[in-house]
């Protein structure tokens, strides 16, 4: 077998019955100890994308003061500003939705 197959498990199996059947594939790939270290994968992405992020922001909101276009740069600041909540704290999501939820009085999980 393939060394790059080697830890992945094919799985068949038959969906409904008669002129409609159909086969399908999952494949599953087990944990394996030599998977890469991900722990400070989303850390090391926002050091690296935030900054390129601000830089961005900030060019595209001097080319709308220098044109004039206050507007525009109303418009993008704002974008900008849930853009960046969003991105700096990714747990506001989960929160704002549970709040959103718990408003409409759906149960949520603890």
């Amino acid at each position: 077998m393939d060394p790059l197959f080697s830890s992945v498990i094919p799985l068949v199996a038959d969906i409904g019955g008669g002129a409609f059947a159909v086969d399908s594939v999952t494949v599953l790939a087990e944990a394996t100890e030599d998977a890469p270290d991900t722990e400070g994968l989303a850390d090391f992405l926002r050091g690296f994308f935030g900054p390129l992020f601000l830089v961005i922001v900030s060019i595209v909101a001097i080319f709308f003061l220098f044109t004039r276009e206050i507007t525009r740069f109303a418009q993008f600041i704002i974008l900008a500003i849930f853009i960046g909540i969003v991105f700096y704290v990714p747990g506001i999501i989960e929160v704002t939705a549970e709040a959103i939820a718990g408003a409409m009085g759906v149960p949520t999980e603890d």
